[in-house]
């Protein structure tokens, strides 16, 4: 399922994410209920006002629902791990990399010290 492009704007109302996503406006306010990952903003008339990233959530949404027929539970629940996998730091740890350039570094130091005491 090809998503349309976004415009490039700050704020977005209901109306326009549902052209955008193909969706009514209804199944949005649906969306909002029952995902929460997806919370618009509301202006101070509380109106709707969607950012970029909620309307990419809403064509995330619409493709899990529709194009890869998951439930309104699973949807939110592999948006939950989606989630989960993108707040985890990735920290690859190259251990004995470490352990040479720590001896390089005291090399370098022992050096600076040593030139030093000489002067």
């Amino acid at each position: 399922m090809k998503t349309p492009p976004i415009p490039d704007k700050l704020f977005f109302k209901i109306g326009e994410v549902a052209e955008l996503a193909g969706v009514e406006q209804h199944v949005l306010r649906y969306w909002e209920e029952e995902i929460e990952s997806l919370k618009p903003k509301k202006n101070k008339s509380g109106q709707r006002l969607y950012q970029k990233k909620d309307v990419e959530r809403v064509f995330e949404i619409k493709q899990l629902l529709y194009a890869e027929k998951f439930t309104v539970a699973g949807a939110r629940k592999k948006m939950k791990q989606n989630k989960k996998k993108e707040t985890q730091l990735d920290i690859a740890f190259d251990r004995e990399g470490f352990k040479k350039w720590k001896a390089d570094i005291k090399q370098d130091l022992k050096s600076i010290l040593n030139s030093l005491d000489k002067k």
